[in-house]
Formats: structure tokens, sequence, C-alpha cells
């Protein structure tokens, strides 16, 4: 399916948000909202994306 991820236009095989991080290669702690919704670390192996959603994957920063 086609979504778009970090405001990039991906097509990914994962059919929900923990499979779609999974896929890319995250790993750690990592935030996320799909259509610019929060989506906490418990649902996201329930969330289900859907054609054309904007994933957005944040990864906290060190330094100062």
């Amino acid at each position: 399916m086609k979504i778009v991820l970090n405001g990039q236009a991906r097509e990914v095989a994962a059919t929900t948000l923990s499979a779609l991080l999974r896929e890319c290669g995250f790993s750690g702690r990592v935030a996320t909202a799909v259509n610019e919704d929060f989506i906490p670390v418990a649902s996201r192996d329930s969330h289900r994306l859907r054609e054309g959603d904007r994933v957005e994957v944040v990864a906290p920063m060190q330094g100062g």
C-alpha cells in the first residue's frame, strides 16, 4: 500500500503500525503519529494502516 512516511511517499507491505516500524528498520524508543493523531506504544499492534495514511516517526535526540 502507499503511505507517506515522514513526508516521503513509500510503498509498504505492512498493514499495522508496529509492522511498519519493523519493515522500515525503526528500533528503540520512537514516538508515532498517524494522520496527526498520536499512537501510543500499546496501540501500535492493533492500529491498522490505510492507503494514503500520513505516518510520522520521531526518535529522541541526545545532546544539547
